[in-house]
C-alpha cells in the first residue's frame, strides 16, 4: 500500500496524525466538567469559549480542507470565477456582526442548541423547525462527504493505495481516519475540534505563507507565474475553439469577462448569505462565552480571508511550476510534493488532512444536534433527559460520519461534489425563518413554511437542469436568470422566490386570520449578555453539567 510513498513524507505526517488523535482524547479533559451528558457540554463545549479559542474553531470550522483543495483547483483548472471565495468571506463578517450577537443572546436565554430550537420558540411551529432542522442535515451531510474527498486526494498523491485495484487496501486510509474522527468527537464532542483546531490552523499558516514566498523565488517571481497561466489559458483556448463555440468546452481566464461578472458577484453574495446558515457554523458561534466575543471574532476572521486569497493564488503557481494532473483538486497536494523538501511536505500533507478532521467532527456534532433537539426530543421522545438527549446525538455523531464515508466510497467524487451544490441552494431557503425572525415576527409561520417549500423544489429543479461538457445534470452552481442571459447563482434565484412567496402569503394569511402561534421570546431576550438573569452562562469546569 506504501510501497511509493517517501519515507520522511510519510513518517512527518503520521506523526502530526497521532499528534492531533492523542489531543482529540485529551480534550474530554480540557476545561473539563463534571459530565459530558449534555448538549450544553458535549454539542457546545460548555458554551464557555472566548475570543482566541473561538477564533480558531469557527475559522477551522469555516475554512475546510476542501476549501484548500478546491478554492486554488478552480483556478488552475482556468474558472474566470474562481476567486468568488475571497470576497464572500469578506462580505459575510459584516453579515456576522449584524445578527449572530442576536441568535447567540435569544439562544443563551432560552437554552437554544440549534437554529431549529430558535425558530420553534419564535414561530411556535414544530413543522418549520423540522424544515430548518431536515435541511441542516441534508446540506451538512455531503460537506463532511467532501471533507474525506479531500483527504482521499491528499493520501493519493502521497501515493497510499493510488494504484490500486485493491479496495481494501485503497480505501483502509479513509476506514482509519473515519474510525479515529469518531471515537474522539464520541469521547470528548466539540472539545475535541476546538483543541485540534489550534494545530491545524497553525500548519496551515505556515504551509501557505513558506509557500507563497518560497515558491515564487523558484518560479521567476509572480510576474512569470501570471503570465505563464495567462499564456496556458490562452493556448487552451486556441487550441480548443471548436469545442468552446459548440458549447462542449468551457473557456479558461483569469479574470471573469463581462458577461460572467453577475455571475462572479451573485455567488459571492449568495454564498456570504448562506454560509452562517450552516449548522456548524451556527454551533461554532453559539459554544462562545459572550456577545462580545463573537464581535471581536467578525473583526479577527478576515485573517482567514487573506489567507484564503494566498491559497488561491497557488493555482497559478501549479500552472508555472508544470504541474500536469487529470484531476484539478490534486494540483495543489501534486505542487507541494513536486517543490517542496520531504519534510516539509509531509507537513503541508498533514495540515490538509487534519483540516477536514476539524470540520467534519463539527459538522457531525451539529448535524447530531439537529436530530437530536428537533426530531427525536421533538417527535420521537418529548420528556428526553439531558443524558439521553447527549446519548443519542453522540450515537447519531457516528451514524453521520459513517454516511459520508459509505457516500465517499460508493458513489463518484463528482456526484458528492454536485450534491454539495445543492447544499448551498436548500440551506440558503432556511434563511428567512432564521435570520429574519431575529428581527420582526411579521412574518406568518406558513408563509414561512411555503417559501422554503417553493425554495428548495425551485432550486433543486433548477440545479439538476444545468448540463456542463461533462454530465447532464448538476453540471454547476450557475443558471441564466429568468428572462435574460445573465448568469447568476442558483441559491440566490431560489431564495429570492422563496422570499417573494413568504412575503406574498404573509398578506394572505394574515388577511385570513390564520392563527400566528404564540412568540416565546421577548424583545429584550435579543440583546441579552453574559452576566444577565437567565442566560445561560459558561460552564464552569469544576460544577456539575447543566441540568
Amino acid at each position: 500500500m506504501i510501497d511509493d510513498v517517501n519515507g520522511v513524507v510519510f513518517a512527518v505526517f503520521i506523526f502530526l496524525f497521532l499528534l492531533v488523535t492523542v489531543l482529540g482524547f485529551a480534550a474530554a479533559r480540557w476545561r473539563r466538567a463534571k459530565s459530558l451528558d449534555s448538549l450544553d457540554e458535549w454539542g457546545l463545549g460548555g458554551r464557555g469559549f472566548g475570543t482566541f479559542i473561538a477564533w480558531f474553531l469557527i475559522g477551522g470550522d469555516i475554512y475546510t480542507a476542501y476549501t484548500f483543495i478546491a478554492v486554488p483547483a478552480t483556478l488552475y483548472a482556468g474558472s474566470a470565477v474562481g476567486f468568488f471565495a475571497v470576497p464572500y468571506t469578506i462580505v459575510v463578517y459584516p453579515l456576522i456582526f449584524l445578527f449572530l450577537p442576536r441568535l447567540w443572546s435569544v439562544s443563551h436565554r432560552h437554552g437554544y442548541v440549534t437554529p431549529a430550537d430558535f425558530v420553534e420558540g419564535r414561530y411556535d411551529s414544530r413543522p418549520l423547525a423540522l424544515a430548518v432542522a431536515v435541511t441542516g442535515i441534508l446540506a451538512t451531510m455531503p460537506y463532511i462527504a467532501l471533507q474525506l474527498v479531500g483527504m482521499q486526494v491528499v493520501l493519493e498523491v502521497m501515493g497510499i493505495g493510488a494504484d490500486s485495484d485493491n479496495w481494501f487496501v485503497k480505501d483502509i486510509p479513509l476506514f482509519i481516519a473515519f474510525i479515529v474522527l469518531a471515537a474522539y468527537t464520541y469521547s470528548s464532542g466539540l472539545r475535541a475540534p476546538a483543541l485540534i483546531a489550534f494545530v491545524k490552523d497553525t500548519l496551515i499558516y505556515i504551509v501557505i505563507i513558506v509557500a507563497v514566498l518560497y515558491l515564487p523565488s523558484q518560479l521567476g517571481g509572480w510576474d512569470s507565474i501570471f503570465a505563464s497561466a495567462n499564456d496556458s489559458f490562452a493556448s487552451f483556448n486556441k487550441e480548443n475553439a471548436d469545442a468552446i463555440a459548440a458549447g462542449d468546452a468551457a473557456p479558461k481566464a483569469m479574470i471573469p469577462p463581462a458577461a460572467a461578472q453577475w455571475a462572479y458577484a451573485s455567488l459571492a453574495l449568495g454564498s456570504a448569505l448562506a454560509l452562517f446558515m450552516y449548522p456548524h457554523s451556527v454551533t461554532g458561534v453559539l459554544s462562545t462565552r459572550s456577545r462580545s466575543v463573537i464581535r471581536r471574532n467578525a473583526a479577527l476572521l478576515p485573517a482567514y480571508s487573506f489567507l484564503l486569497g494566498l491559497l488561491a493564488l497557488l493555482g497559478f503557481v501549479a500552472i508555472a511550476a508544470g504541474v500536469k494532473v487529470a484531476n484539478p483538486q490534486q494540483s495543489v497536494p501534486q505542487l507541494f510534493e513536486n517543490e517542496f523538501s520531504p519534510w516539509f511536505a509531509g507537513v503541508a500533507f498533514a495540515a490538509i488532512v487534519i483540516g477536514a478532521l476539524v470540520p467534519a467532527a463539527i459538522m457531525s456534532i451539529a448535524a447530531a444536534n439537529l436530530w437530536t433537539r428537533n426530531i427525536y426530543k421533538a417527535f420521537i421522545n418529548r420528556n428526553a433527559t439531558h443524558q439521553q438527549e447527549a446519548t443519542q446525538a453522540k450515537l447519531v455523531s457516528l451514524v453521520v460520519k459513517f454516511g459520508a464515508l459509505v457516500f465517499v466510497l460508493a458513489l463518484s467524487k463528482d456526484f458528492a461534489i454536485n450534491l454539495q451544490l445543492l447544499g448551498g441552494v436548500w440551506i440558503l431557503q432556511t434563511m428567512p425563518a432564521i435570520v429574519i425572525g431575529l428581527y420582526t415576527r411579521w412574518m406568518h409561520r406558513w408563509a414561512l413554511m411555503a417559501g422554503w417549500a417553493v425554495g428548495m423544489a425551485w432550486g433543486t429543479w433548477l440545479a439538476y437542469g444545468v448540463k456542463s461538457p461533462v454530465q447532464d445534470h448538476f453540471g454547476g452552481p450557475l443558471v441564466n436568470f429568468p428572462g435574460t442571459e445573465t448568469k447568476v447563482y442558483i441559491a440566490l434565484i431560489a431564495f429570492l422566490l422563496n422570499l417573494l412567496v413568504a412575503i406574498v402569503l404573509t398578506f394572505v394569511f394574515r388577511t385570513m386570520k390564520v392563527d400566528e402561534g404564540v412568540d416565546r421570546t421577548r424583545p429584550q431576550d435579543y440583546h441579552a449578555d453574559a452576566g444577565d438573569p437567565g442566560v445561560v452562562e459558561e460552564v464552569d469546569p469544576e460544577a456539575p453539567a447543566h441540568a
